[in-house]
């Protein structure tokens, strides 16, 4: 017998999407029409050797040529083209002059159709997968350490006394100069969130801000004192390590190298400049070189190859981090989540 059926309304259906994954890429700085661009161009490639899932966006200011912009394009590059950011007058001339127009970095915090950046300078070249960085807890900003051991921070009352955030133990903060100066990271690499609140505050606050040496990096170790997290060394091994503190540095499992030393950009190398002739420093460079002379790594060829981008789930689960700020002068790092 045929059911009776008593309701004229039609079936409805109801259908749950599923959760739209975040969204999260790499960004760098571009400026001018100098060499710069084969950095970023190495770094595109970079990323791709070692697999990462995630694009990399190119925040450019207008001076950037076309034939520079068509060159990341062809690499697979997403370019974003900001206006410049100028401290206010009275601090250029403090701060070094070709730092003054890094302030432009600030526009990174304005791209908000990410969750999630990873900022890397177009000196630096990422030697593993870093991917995992993006699961760290939200709500902090993580960046390495800096050094202060250089001549470059000889206007710094840590570098006066011998004192180093790498090796507290060595020279301690004498009480006479006050309290321990807080944590100080270099801002050549960092993971942080894109907010438009934080943007506005980063503009706003930087017209008060006294002129400091370091441009943008002052401001932004200034900015973000109280949420900033260290990360271990290997996330931007910055040259200088390896022969100020060579024993905190284990060069074969560096996953970030930075080249910001003096002589050290892998496309002008030529070994001449102090530091420049160490083997380390020599098998660095080649390592660069050997990625941005690989053309199985152009993007045109990695398509054709059907290396696709891996899930978008494929790290979910990963571990929570805390953050753990130095207790009696030991600096306890967060750990990243395992890569695997």
């Amino acid at each position: 017998m045929a059911p009776n059926i008593t309701s004229t309304k039609a079936a409805t259906l109801t259908v749950t999407k599923a959760p739209v994954p975040p969204k999260r890429a790499y960004v760098t700085f571009l400026a001018g029409n100098g060499d710069y661009v084969k950095g970023v161009m190495g770094l595109a490639k970079g990323l791709r050797k070692v697999k990462s899932k995630y694009p990399l966006v190119v925040a450019h200011l207008p001076d950037v040529p076309e034939d520079h912009r068509k060159i990341l394009v062809d690499q697979g590059c997403i370019l974003k083209e900001i206006k410049p950011v100028y401290p206010p007058e009275n601090q250029t001339q403090f701060a070094m002059a070709y730092y003054v127009i890094n302030y432009s970095k600030l526009r990174i915090w304005e791209f908000v159709e990410y969750s999630k950046m990873i900022y890397l300078d177009g000196d630096i070249q990422v030697f593993d997968n870093i991917d995992h960085l993006f699961d760290m807890e939200d709500g902090y900003f993580y960046a390495v350490m800096d050094c202060f051991c250089e001549k470059t921070w000889s206007h710094t009352p840590q570098y006066k006394i011998g004192y180093c955030q790498q090796c507290p133990d060595k020279v301690h903060w004498p009480s006479k100069l006050g309290p321990k100066p807080p944590l100080y990271f270099n801002a050549g690499m960092f993971v942080y969130e894109p907010s438009l609140s934080v943007y506005e505050d980063l503009l706003t606050t930087l017209k008060v801000t006294p002129p400091t040496p370091f441009a943008e990096q002052d401001y932004l170790n200034m900015f973000f004192r109280d949420i900033y997290r260290p990360i271990p060394p290997i996330y931007n091994l910055v040259l200088a390590m390896l022969w100020r503190h060579p024993d905190n540095i284990e060069i074969e499992k560096a996953k970030v190298v930075h080249y910001c030393a003096a002589g050290s950009k892998p496309w002008r190398y030529n070994g001449k400049e102090q530091n420049m002739d160490m083997e380390h420093i020599k098998m660095l460079v080649a390592k660069w070189w050997d990625i941005y002379n690989d053309e199985s790594l152009d993007y045109k060829n990695v398509v054709a190859t059907g290396e696709a981008e891996a899930d978008e789930d494929e790290h979910a689960g990963l571990q929570q981090l805390f953050a753990a700020l130095p207790k009696a002068g030991v600096v306890r790092y967060i750990n990243a989540p395992s890569a695997a």
